[in-house]
């Protein structure tokens, strides 16, 4: 594969899409000049020139990336030459190739096409190390096999003057059932996220907005009744959440984990199919995370924190190995693949004493605006407090939820935000490790412990508060050692 290849043609209607996306604003604007009169002359229709002209301008340079970008497999390296005005070369070693995540877009699988995103060791920028918009499956698939064979005939474990092959393996390790997809996108908690980005797109159009008689007729329903409000907010929040709903069960269609020559190969989707290949010896750190709808069913995703990837991408970020299972099966799916970790761990909870601070700490947040709406709304406002008490129930849930456990060369700690999280770290891999402890603390004899991994180019830090200072003390002389 040493001659040099081009993409498929539909790259340059990408590229056109791509930097037409960035224009979207100021084509709106120039749409909008000018209208609401009659055209007396030639100079009324400037601002429309000038939208023609920019879109033109946007395609030419779309069709002319697409010509000067080629990509060939050569003497152990993937080499690739771009660029719009000026030339430019990259070279990628095979050996530094982590990984080929695949992709099927709405534009690709018409042709058969996929998009190639190479992942590198030790990349930190805030993109993939190169990308192959379109390309035929056949020929990812050859490049994938060409890598693959290079790197397994060079790469061996060595481990006390004794060479081992790498261990070869093609299993499936989790496939998710209907149950499970109908389970989690019914749970998904998408619906607050649907309802923020239909009011971010609203904000883009506020001069637009006749503001004034839209609150004239709100005024006119408010007078209707409260009843109609109510089952208005009712049926917005209801097709939010059938929404969050539909776009999980699309993003999260056909979700497979498979261990595959010492990788985890991550396919999912239904509009557009991915396929995301993780590295066992990136992987930095495991996490368990439970909602609070799920863990009323005893159900848990599991992600993991894996070194490299794009920094931007915030898929590489937070990799979903297991989007929902039963918590009790997380030990029996992963305690085979990933030996080093121990996931039948016990924890030791935070001291009673500390279970006031958890407390205080969360009724100090919302108090100013309690006691705000209290003397605003006199007396009705006094019906704030029972934000006082939602917080105050928090508060006892996340100090239940503090824990820690330590054996041998693996940290685990357990805490609550909103979710629940259970984080399992291996000492090789803890990037560093901080004690903290306020005038409060100290009375108490109480500490808080933070441990930071490295995570796609950044640091995942989980936070532990309020531990028995004895406790994180411990916890620091180990990981010190």
């Amino acid at each position: 594969m040493s001659n040099y290849k081009r993409l498929h043609p539909i790259t340059a209607i990408s590229n056109f899409l791509k930097e037409l996306k960035q224009l979207i604003a100021p084509i709106i604007i120039f749409l909008f000049i000018g209208r609401g009169g009659q055209k007396e002359s030639i100079w009324e229709y400037t601002p429309m020139f000038f939208m023609m002209l920019m879109i033109l301008i946007v395609l030419i340079s779309g069709i002319v990336k697409w010509r000067r970008f080629t990509y060939r497999l050569e003497e152990g390296e993937l080499r690739i030459e771009y660029g719009l005005l000026v030339k430019k070369k990259r070279y990628i070693p095979f050996e530094r190739i982590q990984s080929l995540d695949l992709s099927e877009g709405i534009l690709h699988r018409p042709f058969g096409l996929v998009k190639v995103k190479i992942e590198t060791a030790g990349s930190n920028v805030p993109e993939a190390e190169a990308e192959l918009t379109a390309i035929k499956k056949s020929e990812a698939d050859e490049i994938q096999q060409i890598i693959s064979e290079a790197k397994k005939s060079s790469v061996k474990i060595e481990t006390n003057d004794v060479t081992f092959d790498v261990e070869q393996s093609n299993e499936i390790i989790y496939q998710i059932s209907k149950k499970e997809m109908f389970i989690m996108a019914s749970t998904s908690g998408g619906a607050g996220v649907i309802v923020s980005a239909l009011l971010a797109f609203i904000s883009q159009f506020n001069e637009m907005i006749p503001y004034e008689k839209i609150f004239k007729e709100l005024s006119h329903l408010v007078e209707s009744g409260v009843f109609l409000i109510i089952f208005l907010i009712v049926l917005i929040l209801l097709v939010a959440w059938i929404g969050s709903i539909v776009v999980t069960l699309i993003k999260y269609n056909g979700f497979t984990t498979k261990l595959s020559d010492g990788n985890f190969i991550i396919t999912r989707g239904l509009l557009e199919r991915r396929q995301t290949t993780i590295p066992l010896h990136r992987i930095q750190a495991v996490r368990i995370t439970e909602n609070p709808l799920r863990q009323l069913w005893g159900y848990a995703s599991v992600f993991i924190e894996s070194a490299g990837g794009s920094v931007a991408d915030k898929e590489s970020m937070n990799v979903v190995l297991i989007p929902i299972v039963k918590k009790s099966k997380i030990p029996s799916i992963l305690g085979d693949v990933l030996t080093d970790y121990n996931f039948h761990t016990s924890f030791h909870k935070a001291p009673s004493r500390a279970k006031n601070r958890y407390i205080i700490r969360e009724i100090l947040k919302v108090l100013p605006i309690s006691a705000g709406l209290a003397i605003a709304f006199w007396p009705f406002g006094l019906l704030s407090i029972i934000l006082l008490a939602f917080f105050a129930v928090f508060g006892h849930l996340r100090f239940r939820a503090a824990g820690w456990s330590m054996e041998q060369d693996q940290l685990s700690l357990r805490f609550r935000g909103l979710l629940k999280h259970t984080i399992f770290m291996r000492r090789n891999r803890i990037q560093s490790m901080m004690v903290k402890q306020s005038w409060f603390q100290r009375k108490l004899q109480l500490a808080s412990i933070f441990s930071t991994v490295k995570s796609s180019g950044t640091g995942k830090t989980s936070k532990v508060y309020h531990l028995e200072l004895s406790d994180v003390n411990t916890i620091y002389q180990w990981y010190r050692k």
